[in-house]
């Protein structure tokens, strides 16, 4: 069986990603990319579903790991009676073909080791035909081939549908095990050295590492998040995908179960500032780029999230012989949320193209284009209620964020051209827009009675997406309004001294049974407001205690339950790393990344 979410680690090549547990199973790997369908998928389910597990043979045995500093390759050593052995996970940034390896080396005394790998295609339904060749064993079926060896080569035998490696390390001694996939009816895939392939991961991922410009208190944490963030992102178009998993629950049980391997363009500002405070522009630049070529087109088809390379159709559906995570169902591939109005994103799309200018990116003549077009889209379709930032499977409200985003939007608009005239374009409508924007927000987002901002228009409910309103510059920090609804969001969306994203209550306003944990991003939004208003020391105790819920490598999920003391959601989550970099930063430097 699966274990707890926090139990897994991350390793990949800049286009997929597999999840390492504790106990030395990799129980989810999609290849070739981040969005395709799994290999292993025991994390949805159970061993049969696939999994590759590589551990000493004995049952008694205690494990530490951690990642090689400044890297992704992970290091899991453990203790026997026997003697010690270390097991050496990577994915090398590939040439061709993806490759998954797996290094085994005595440390100490003398130790049995056993690798178990079942490889079930298309989300663990398909058991794959084995055979062996030139000291292969290959897996085939359908579009798929997967070619396993070890160096040295070691006995290895079939069993139950499983392939299992059974040998002995001493002090000094190495194996080397190397998973190639390729489409099948293509040649074999050239091989790699797994030795040369390791020193050379080590140093590109140190060389990258190295740029980081942070170098405040927190270092180790904020290098870990860019280095999560790099590698969640998929290396030919430069998207970032939101999580490397699907259907994590955000309650154990529930059906709060979604797929985040597609890039969201909400991210876009964030993600945008977080890689130029960190130092990393070629990233930026390749962030921007993708988010160019992927709102390319008609404004009024603007998606909230695209796929890797910016593909539209992410057709979402359930695979039903999969049970999901501790039994948390349905299991999701694809995203509904890809057709929903949510006019926050043209905020987004805005700000971040803004914030690059700033930094001294190439303002492109077509980049500006685009965005003249969403203006004119969003000047007629602002008043529109929307499904919003949180994805409602609701009815469409007039989210108050939704708003606030696009004052955003016109905003950037407005200041892109007192800037730089010469781009062209009348900014009077816009400048009118901004203002009339403001003012309904705050009429109708604004509960004066409480003094807190809504979740949307005529509504007593609180949304923790209000604590963003200072930060995106619609109101100072000052202001009572914004000190009143930071106070109301800390009271009232408190979930073991953590933030909710949302009230619950009578009227389900996501549409959904059930509830969900706290959100991190959010409870980082609350430590950046906190230290906005004031409230320094306050901040800096919630940064430390959110920084205490990473697990033992430094990685975050999208949600913590604090009764269960459990990470939730998709894992790694991308928004929450992104959270604790910008929180690192203000508390930091007195202010945080644009």
């Amino acid at each position: 069986m699966p274990g707890h979410i926090e139990d897994y680690a991350l390793i990949g090549d800049l286009q997929t990603a597999a999840l390492v547990g504790r106990d030395g199973s990799i129980d989810w790997l999609c290849l070739p990319r981040f969005d395709s369908a799994a290999c292993f998928a025991a994390l949805l389910g159970d061993e049969d579903n696939g999994h590759w597990r590589l551990a000493p043979a004995a049952g008694d045995t205690r494990s530490r790991r951690a990642y090689r500093e400044g890297t992704l390759v992970l290091d899991t050593f453990w203790d026997t009676e026997s003697g010690t052995v270390k097991v050496t996970d990577f994915m090398p940034q590939r040439d061709r073909m993806p490759d998954l390896v797996r290094i085994v080396e005595g440390v100490s005394g003398s130790v049995p080791v056993r690798s178990e790998i079942r490889l079930r295609f298309d989300y663990g339904s398909v058991v794959p035909w084995m055979r062996r060749s030139d000291g292969h064993r290959i897996a085939i079926a359908g579009p798929d081939a997967v070619w396993l060896r070890s160096e040295p080569e070691v006995p290895t035998y079939g069993k139950d549908f499983c392939t299992y490696s059974d040998f002995t390390v001493s002090r000094g001694e190495r194996v080397a095990f190397v998973l190639t996939w390729h489409p099948s009816h293509q040649k074999r895939p050239r091989r790699i050295d797994p030795y040369a392939a390791l020193a050379q991961s080590v140093a590109d991922w140190e060389a990258w590492s190295a740029k980081c410009r942070y170098q405040g208190p927190w270092r180790d944490a904020v290098l870990r998040s860019l280095i999560t963030l790099k590698g969640l992102t998929y290396a030919p178009s430069g998207g970032i995908v939101a999580a490397a998993s699907t259907s994590l629950p955000e309650e154990i049980g529930g059906v709060r179960n979604w797929d985040y391997r597609f890039s969201w363009l909400r991210d876009a500002s964030l993600t945008l500032g977080v890689l130029v405070a960190g130092g990393y522009l070629e990233e930026a630049v390749a962030w921007r780029d993708w988010l160019l070529r992927a709102v390319a087109g008609d404004p009024a088809d603007l998606q909230i999230m695209y796929g890797l390379a910016g593909e539209r159709r992410l057709t979402e559906y359930e695979v039903p012989w999969l049970p999901g995570y501790e039994a948390s169902s349905p299991v999701r591939i694809g995203n509904a949320a890809v057709d929903q109005l949510q006019l926050d994103v043209y905020g987004e799309v805005l700000d971040s193209l803004w914030i690059s200018r700033e930094h001294g990116m190439a303002q492109e003549e077509h980049a500006w284009n685009i965005q003249r077009t969403m203006m004119e889209f969003l000047e007629s379709q602002w008043r529109e209620p929307d499904e919003g930032l949180w994805e409602v499977r609701g009815e469409r409200r007039h989210f108050v964020h939704s708003k606030v985003m696009a004052w955003v939007a016109a905003d950037r608009a407005v200041r892109t051209l007192e800037e730089c005239p010469r781009l062209g374009g009348d900014p009077e409508p816009w400048r009118a827009m901004r203002e009339t924007v403001h003012r309904e927000v705050c009429r109708h987002g604004y509960d004066a009675d409480r003094n807190t901002f809504t979740q949307f228009y005529g509504s007593r409910e609180l949304d923790a997406a209000t604590l963003l309103i200072p930060r995106v510059g619609f109101l100072p920090p000052t202001d009572p309004r914004v000190v009143g609804t930071v106070d109301a969001v800390r009271r009232e969306l408190d979930h073991g001294g953590f933030v909710r994203r949302y009230t619950f209550d009578d009227s389900n306003v996501d549409g959904l049974p059930g509830r969900e944990g706290a959100f991190l991003a959010c409870s980082f939004w609350l430590a950046d407001a906190l230290y906005a208003t004031g409230r320094g020391k306050e901040a800096r105790g919630l940064f430390e205690e959110l920084l205490a819920v990473r697990n033992d490598v430094g990685l975050l999920s999208e949600e913590w339950d604090p009764a269960t003391r459990r990470q939730l959601g998709n894992f790694p989550q991308a928004f929450s790393h992104v959270g604790l970099v910008n929180t690192a930063f203000a508390l930091s430097h007195g202010d945080a990344p644009p």
